[in-house]
């Protein structure tokens, strides 16, 4: 029986700050706890998701280096059990410069992951999912993640501005979806560091819902000070207090993520 297609998820959203690596760290750590096997490629110079998992930074072993010389397995981390980490650099500061004078600069990324390593070229293993984390920016790498992706997550933190440039930003993945990838959906919005006992944080969430009612994730992942001690000790929360809410809350997610995948037509396995 041959294996479904790879499921290629990118983790959106040009505002900082609003825990957009933190979802795609956890939430792939808890698809691996449910005998998944993910990757991870940090697309963001600031390699956030690289150092949350407790990988060193390296300028020769990163995404921009298997980038130039089209290869996969010399770069290629395992930080966790069944958890994949392709890693960043701050080279990746300069790919924005080398991808505008190319002819096809939308498919760069798009292209490594399908003619390298969607091929299985001497890879360890088969990978149910791919997530791109990307740089807090709406810039031509972020176009070039939304060329190679499928589906699109979008994490949203609970505070006033929450919905300032949303509308930009779905705008931004129809565009993409219309111009350079037919298959791109969006997939799903996460709310992030949710705190029920904050009025605000109710007003936002119903105001998400009204809007975004189709989309949105059931399950909230809480505000905690330990997904930031977790990170600085190169741990995702569920490796760190696997017990904790916010752990609790990944695995719930990724319950709901699979249901979604399993339910969502674009999405199904042929």
């Amino acid at each position: 029986m041959e294996k479904p297609p790879l499921k290629i998820f990118a983790f959106i959203n040009q505002k900082g700050g609003v825990g957009k690596t933190t979802l795609a760290v956890n939430l792939a750590r808890a698809l691996t706890l449910k005998n998944k096997k993910v990757l991870l490629i940090d697309f963001d110079p600031q390699a956030n998701a690289s150092s949350g998992l407790g990988v060193k930074v390296n300028k020769k072993e990163s995404i921009y280096q298997a980038l130039i010389e089209g290869e996969v397995e010399p770069f290629l981390k395992e930080p966790c059990p069944g958890l994949y980490l392709l890693p960043s650099s701050i080279d990746l500061v300069g790919l924005e410069l080398e991808l505008a004078d190319l002819e096809r600069r939308e498919y760069v990324l798009r292209d490594f992951l399908y003619e390298v390593l969607l091929k299985g070229l001497n890879l360890p293993s088969y990978f149910d999912f791919i997530f791109i984390d990307s740089p807090p920016s709406l810039s031509l790498i972020t176009v070039n993640i939304l060329t190679a992706a499928q589906g699109v997550v979008i994490p949203l933190q609970c505070e006033y501005y929450a919905l300032e440039g949303l509308s930009l930003l779905v705008k931004t993945v129809r565009g993409i979806k219309e111009a350079f990838n037919s298959e791109l959906r969006l997939f799903g919005m996460v709310l992030m560091m949710y705190d029920p006992r904050n009025r605000l944080t109710h007003e936002i969430a119903e105001e998400v819902k009204k809007h975004f009612k189709w989309i949105i994730f059931q399950t909230t992942i809480p505000r905690s000070v330990r997904v930031s001690e977790a990170q600085s000790f190169g741990k995702s929360i569920l490796d760190y207090e696997p017990s904790h809410k916010v752990s609790e809350a990944f695995k719930s997610l990724a319950e709901e993520f699979l249901k979604r995948l399993y339910s969502f037509s674009d999405f199904r396995s042929p």
